[in-house]
C-alpha cells in the first residue's frame, strides 16, 4: 500500500514533553490517545473516508459545536434569491434532469460570505469568499457549496477545525477578527506545505472582490456525474460573473472597511433593487477515469487545479439573481447548505476533505438550527418536488401526519395508495459502483505529495502587476506576524514555489533569504495558465461600475449633465457627492441633490469619480481633508478622475499628475467613461512601493 503520513516538517515520530518532562499527546475527549492527527481512516490511500473513523467523527463534530447560533465559519453573509437556466444539455453524462433539461428554470437561492469574521466583522477583509448555490430542483434540493476560489488550504478534512482554529481570533486575546496576518495561523499554514498553493490564491487580488457582483465561484471538490447507464464523468463545477472577475487595491480595502462595513452586502442588494440583476454562466469541466488517470496530478486533491488549458470549461446555463429576501433572518442567516443535497445523476468522489463535508455540514445545522427538522424552514424546503418520509416528530416539527404507520415496509393499508412512501429503486439516488481495494488505513495516496507545483503554476500565471501584489500582500501578513521562526519558516517554502517571490518578499521584511525547505516532492514546472489571471480579462465598460462626482456650489449643471448621460448610457451609475447632504446651487440656478455627503461619502466606494466644482467651491475645499482624501484615493487606487478646470488646484494639492487616467471635463465632459472602464495599472508603478 503506497501513501504518505503527511506530519508536520519536523514533528515525525517525536513525543512532545511539557518541562516537568510529562508526555504531550492528543486523545480523543475520553483520552484514547490518537495515532494520527493529520489523516482520516479510509479504505485504500485513494478511498471514501470510513464511518466508523470516530477520531474524525468527534474531532469535526465539536468543532461543529463550538459556536451557537451564529455559523462557525462563513458567519457574514449575504444572499439572494434567482433561477438558473440549462443552455446545453449534460445528458450524456448525467440523469439529473437540472442538467439535461435545456430551457428549463429552476428557482435558486444564493449565498455569498467571508469566511474568517463573525457575523458582526466587515465585507472587505482579505479572506476567501463563500459561494454557495441552493437549486430547488424537481428531484430535490442540490446544493453546490464552494467558494470563489477553486483550491483549499488543507487536503484532507480531519484538519478543517485547526486551520480554522488558526485563522480565527487568536484563543488567548481575541483578536484579530476577520483578518489572517497574524501569528497562529502563519504558523499553521507554515508547518502544513499542502496549503501553500491556496496561499498564493488568497494573497492575490481575488482576496479582496470589488462586488460579490463581480466574483467567480467554484465547487473546490471533484464530483461525479452519472448518466442512465450509471456511467460515471468526473466533474468539476464553475460559475463566471457577466461583470467579468474584479477586484479592489489592498489600500483600498482596508478603507471601505471604515467608510462603509456593508460595501458588498449593499452593493448586491441595490444593484437587484434597480433592477440590475447579478448573472452569471454555468460551466463544467468534465474527466473520464482515464483523462484523470493522465493528468500529472490526482484530481481527488483538493488543494490542486485542473488548468483550462488542458481541460476547456463547457458553459452550460446560466444563473440571475432578481430578488432580495424580504427578511434577512427568516431567508438568509436560516438558509441551511448540505454538500449532501444531491439529485439523482450528480454524486460525490472520494477527495477526502468532500468526504468529512458530508458529515460536517449536517451536523453544524442540528447545532445552529436546533432540530433535526431544519429543511421544513421555508428556505430550505423542497419547492420543485415534494417531499416525503417516514421521519416523524423532534423539535419543531411543523407538519402533521396522518395515518397509523410510520415505518417501511408495512401493510396496514395494502389497498391504499397513500399508505406511505416507497423506496424508488430506478428513478431514486445511487451512489457510483466503485470498486474499493485496500486495508483501512491512516495515510495519503503518494500523488497528493506534490504540495508546489500548482503554487507555481499559479503565481508564474499571473501579469507582472498581480506578482507585484502577491508579493506585496505576502510581505504585508508576514510584517505582522511577531514570531521570527515562523516568517523564517514561510519563506523557506515561498522558495519552492519561485525564487524570485522568495527574494521579493524577503528584501521587503528586510530579511535574510533563508535555506529551502525541503519538499515531499520536487515541484514541477507547468505551462502557465494565462485563464487564472484577473487583470485584463474583465469587460471594458461601465456596467455594474459607479462613478462619484463632487460638487459645489456653483458647478456647471450642464456638464454634469453630459457626464450623467455618457455614464448611464454604457450601464453605469453617478452618485453626486457634496459637502453638505442638502446638495448644491448650479452655477445657471437650480439645486442638485445630493446622494452622499462628502465626510461620509469618500472616493473609495466608487469605481471612478469626476470633481465638477467652482472656483470658490474649490477654494473652500482646499483647506478640507476630506476633499483632499477624496482626490487623493482615487488617483492612489488608480481610478480615472474628470476635473472641471476650476478643479486643478485641487488636483495640483492632492498630489494628482495627469496620465492617460486624468481627463479634463472642459475638453469634453463625457471623455472621462473611456478611462473609467478599468483601472489605471501603469500608474501604480509611480506611485506606490511594492515588494
Amino acid at each position: 500500500m503506497k501513501g504518505t503520513k503527511q506530519s508536520k516538517p519536523g514533528n515525525a515520530g517525536e513525543t512532545h514533553q511539557t518541562a516537568t518532562g510529562r508526555e504531550q499527546r492528543i486523545t480523543t475527549n475520553h483520552g484514547v490517545p490518537v495515532s494520527d492527527n493529520q489523516n482520516s481512516l479510509r479504505a485504500g490511500s485513494r478511498g471514501p473516508s470510513l464511518l466508523e473513523d470516530f477520531v474524525l467523527r468527534e474531532k469535526i463534530q465539536h468543532f461543529d459545536h463550538e459556536r451557537i447560533p451564529e455559523r462557525i465559519v462563513h458567519a457574514r453573509g449575504s444572499a439572494a434569491h434567482g433561477f438558473f437556466e440549462l443552455t446545453d444539455s449534460l445528458e450524456e453524462f448525467t440523469r439529473a434532469r437540472i442538467l439535461t433539461e435545456v430551457g428549463a428554470k429552476t428557482e435558486v437561492f444564493t449565498r455569498f460570505s467571508t469566511v474568517a469574521g463573525g457575523a458582526g466583522s466587515v465585507d472587505t477583509p482579505r479572506d476567501v469568499r463563500g459561494f454557495a448555490v441552493k437549486f430547488y430542483t424537481k428531484e430535490g434540493n442540490w446544493d453546490l457549496v464552494g467558494n470563489n476560489i477553486p483550491v483549499f488550504f488543507i487536503q484532507d478534512a480531519i484538519k478543517f477545525p485547526d486551520l480554522i482554529h488558526a485563522v480565527k481570533m487568536e484563543a488567548d486575546r481575541g483578536y484579530p477578527q476577520a483578518a489572517s496576518a497574524h501569528d497562529t495561523f502563519w504558523d499553521f499554514v507554515s508547518l502544513m506545505p499542502e496549503a501553500t498553493h491556496m496561499i498564493m490564491w488568497a494573497m492575490s487580488d481575488r482576496a479582496i472582490p470589488r462586488s460579490y457582483r463581480m466574483m467567480e465561484g467554484f465547487g473546490v471538490n471533484t464530483f461525479r456525474l452519472l448518466n442512465d447507464r450509471d456511467e460515471a464523468t468526473f466533474v468539476k463545477f464553475h460559475w463566471r460573473p457577466k461583470l467579468g472577475t474584479q477586484s479592489t487595491c489592498w489600500d483600498e480595502a482596508v478603507k471601505i472597511a471604515g467608510a462603509d462595513p456593508d460595501y458588498h452586502r449593499r452593493d448586491l442588494y441595490e444593484a437587484i433593487a434597480a433592477g440590475d440583476f447579478p448573472e452569471w454562466e454555468f460551466g463544467v469541466q468534465l474527466l473520464s477515469q482515464k483523462d484523470a488517470d493522465a493528468l500529472p496530478f490526482d484530481i481527488l486533491d483538493a488543494t490542486k487545479l485542473i488548468p483550462e488549458e488542458l481541460v476547456p470549461v463547457r458553459m452550460v446555463g446560466r444563473m440571475l439573481l432578481n430578488r432580495n429576501p424580504e427578511n434577512f433572518f427568516a431567508e438568509t442567516e436560516q438558509a441551511a447548505f448540505l454538500p449532501t443535497n444531491m439529485p439523482p445523476g450528480i454524486d460525490v468522489s472520494e477527495d477526502p476533505l468532500l468526504q468529512g463535508r458530508l458529515f460536517s455540514y449536517q451536523d453544524t445545522q442540528l447545532s445552529r438550527l436546533g432540530t433535526v427538522n431544519f429543511h421544513q424552514i421555508p428556505i430550505n424546503r423542497a419547492k420543485g418536488c415534494p417531499f416525503q418520509n417516514l421521519q416523524r416528530d423532534g423539535q419543531m416539527q411543523t407538519q402533521v401526519f396522518a395515518g397509523r404507520a410510520n415505518y417501511e415496509p408495512n401493510s396496514l393499508n395494502e389497498a391504499d395508495e397513500e399508505s406511505g412512501p416507497r423506496e424508488d429503486p430506478r428513478g431514486g439516488f445511487r451512489t457510483f459502483a466503485k470498486d474499493l481495494d485496500g486495508a483501512k488505513v491512516r495515510l495519503r495516496a503518494e500523488s497528493f505529495a506534490d504540495h508546489y507545483s500548482h503554487a507555481r503554476l499559479f503565481f508564474r500565471s499571473q501579469t507582472e502587476i498581480e506578482q507585484a501584489h502577491i508579493a506585496s500582500a505576502l510581505a504585508f501578513e508576514l510584517s505582522k506576524v511577531a514570531l521570527e521562526h515562523v516568517r523564517v519558516r514561510m519563506l523557506s517554502n515561498l522558495r519552492n514555489v519561485d525564487e524570485t517571490l522568495a527574494k521579493r518578499v524577503a528584501h521587503a521584511l528586510g530579511m535574510p533569504l533563508p535555506t529551502a525547505s525541503q519538499p515531499a516532492l520536487a515541484p514541477q514546472d507547468m505551462e502557465a495558465s494565462p485563464a487564472l489571471r484577473i487583470i485584463g480579462k474583465y469587460p471594458q465598460t461601465l456596467e455594474g461600475r459607479t462613478i462619484g462626482i463632487l460638487v459645489t456650489d456653483g458647478a456647471d449643471g450642464e456638464m454634469i449633465n453630459a457626464l450623467k448621460t455618457a455614464v448611464e448610457a454604457e450601464g453605469g451609475k453617478i452618485k453626486i457627492v457634496a459637502p453638505r447632504i442638502g446638495g448644491v446651487s448650479l452655477k445657471k440656478g437650480g439645486k442638485l441633490k445630493a446622494d452622499g455627503q462628502l465626510a461620509g461619502s469618500p472616493s473609495v466606494i466608487f469605481d471612478a469619480v469626476a470633481l465638477v466644482l467652482s472656483e470658490e467651491g474649490c477654494s473652500d475645499l482646499l483647506d478640507d481633508a476630506a476633499a483632499l482624501d477624496f482626490t487623493k484615493d482615487a488617483f492612489g487606487h488608480l481610478k480615472a478622475i474628470g476635473f472641471s478646470p476650476q478643479a486643478r488646484p485641487l488636483l495640483e494639492k492632492a498630489g494628482v499628475f495627469v496620465d492617460a487616467g486624468i481627463v479634463a471635463l472642459s475638453d469634453d465632459p463625457t471623455a472621462v467613461v473611456e478611462a473609467a472602464r478599468t483601472r489605471q495599472w501603469d500608474r501604480e508603478a509611480r506611485i506606490r512601493s511594492l515588494a
